[in-house]
């Protein structure tokens, strides 16, 4: 089992003083496809009045966290104010339109140019994700997130120094950053931002998949987030042999004990927060049973599938939470 080494907590100035308005973050975890998943819990939350003031995501949620505010931007620019419902609904058609089946996102590379760039130690990933990269390019403007309404910031590990780094939309090289961070360690290339060699980033849940320690050291006073992760794997049927499936199911377990340690020290400074009479409230949306996608092998359906999955989830821990009066948005 790997551990994911303990943050510092951040500074008692970090959370901003009871009588300030709350800073709230949405925060978006990694988990490769079963990012549909978290679409339908955010769809829930802009649903609920929960209305974010900054993004933070980490591999599929960096795709979504820019998603979200690239059209947040748009709306803002034509109409002068942000309809989040609308957001929701962008963000559930542009997945069911634009990710239909495994090539959408990627497509395994020839096996002799794959053996021949090994041979050469010029090594590039099973897959080329060209094609995710491109629905990237084409529907994110990066200007307009410069000014649009909401903050932005994704998550990936420069695997040359081992450090995890956020960028933000006014990073010159922010879409390359979007790149790294949904590329998946050995199945998809590294990404060299801006080009330079010395500077390789891949996914950013090597480290953090759930990026609520930024989040936190933000001053965010109310976090929704949406892991895609249940907190135990179970014995599914795989096939162990398959060198993409098996990849697959490592990058799982590892990626369970990550987010499980992200959630269970953000939730540990919660409660410190607020015993010390500083408000923090934390709304963790995440399946209570493992989400079943094959990286290669799923079709519009399995997607529309996840993202009811997701919306039930959230509606779920929303309606718990005020039920328990711990609501994370206004009535």
């Amino acid at each position: 089992m790997i551990d994911n080494p303990t943050p510092p907590l951040p500074h008692p100035s970090a959370i901003l003083p009871t009588g300030k308005s709350p800073l709230r973050a949405l925060v978006l975890g990694g988990g490769s496809l079963k990012g549909a998943f978290q679409v339908g819990a955010v769809m829930a939350l802009f649903e609920s009045g929960f209305v974010p003031d900054q993004l933070y995501g980490i591999s599929v949620g960096s795709l979504n966290a820019t998603f979200i505010a690239n059209e947040a931007a748009r709306q803002q620019a034509e109409n002068g104010r942000v309809d989040w419902e609308k957001v929701g609904k962008y963000l559930i058609e542009f997945w069911i339109r634009n990710i239909t089946k495994p090539t959408d996102v990627a497509v395994i590379r020839s096996r002799f140019r794959m053996g021949y760039n090994t041979i050469m130690s010029r090594f590039d990933g099973l897959l080329d994700n060209s094609p995710i990269q491109n629905l990237i390019r084409n529907n994110v403007d990066v200007e307009a997130l410069k000014t649009g309404p909401v903050k932005l910031k994704v998550g990936a590990v420069d695997i040359i120094e081992g450090d995890m780094r956020y960028a933000d939309v006014h990073d010159p090289h922010f879409l390359d950053y979007v790149y790294a961070s949904s590329s998946l360690p050995f199945l998809m290339p590294a990404v060299q931002i801006g080009g330079d060699h010395r500077r390789a980033f891949l996914d950013g849940g090597l480290r953090e998949v759930a990026p609520l320690r930024v989040a936190i050291e933000d001053g965010a006073t109310e976090i929704a987030c949406v892991a895609c992760h249940a907190k135990k794997i179970y014995n599914e049927q795989f096939n162990y042999r398959n060198l993409l499936n098996l990849m697959d199911r490592v990058k799982d377990i590892t990626v369970n004990q990550l987010v499980n340690n992200d959630i269970a020290w953000a939730e540990r400074f919660a409660d410190r927060e607020n015993l010390d009479g500083r408000s923090l409230k934390l709304t963790i949306i995440r399946p209570t049973e493992p989400l079943h996608l094959n990286l290669m092998k799923f079709t519009s359906d399995d997607i529309s599938r996840m993202i009811v999955q997701g919306y039930q989830a959230g509606t779920d821990m929303l309606k718990m939470n005020r039920l328990n009066g711990n609501a994370t948005v206004s009535p």
